[in-house]
């Protein structure tokens, strides 16, 4: 974890370009030997930064996970004994997991605002003499 690392870069950008929720993979779990010292170390940093930035760590699942072994993926990990799953505040509650699937499955689709006028991204933007301004976009 550095300073002007990527996680810490992704964090900022996510939330600057209205990405709301979050899950937190912390991969490589099999280089440390499945320590569950070092999983609490990067918890406790990246929530530090994270709440810096604008989110709620205690809306954020924390997964350990091995990518290479598969490890906490899918299915729990036998290699972690001490991981007990996440919990992650929402609107009506608690979420509850064990798995980075399982966080993703708790993710709450975001609300569609289909009653608001017609939102698109511009592609250009072209200055016609006589005519004025007009934007481009796709739908």
């Amino acid at each position: 974890f550095s300073k002007d690392g990527q996680t810490r870069e992704h964090a900022l950008l996510a939330f600057t370009l209205g990405v709301r929720q979050l899950i937190v993979a912390v991969n490589k779990m099999d280089t440390t030997k499945w320590s569950e010292d070092r999983f609490n170390e990067i918890v406790k940093e990246t929530s530090t930064f994270i709440k810096k930035v604008g989110y709620n760590p205690k809306a954020v699942a924390f997964v350990p996970i091995s990518g290479w072994h598969g490890d906490n993926m899918l299915e729990e990990s036998p290699n972690m004994p001490w991981y007990k799953g996440w919990t992650k505040e929402v609107k009506g509650g608690a979420v509850k997991g064990k798995t980075l699937l399982d966080a993703i499955d708790a993710i709450e689709p975001p609300v569609r605002p289909s009653d608001k006028p017609l939102r698109l991204p511009l592609q250009d933007v072209y200055k016609i003499g006589g005519i004025g301004t007009v934007p481009v976009g796709r739908v």
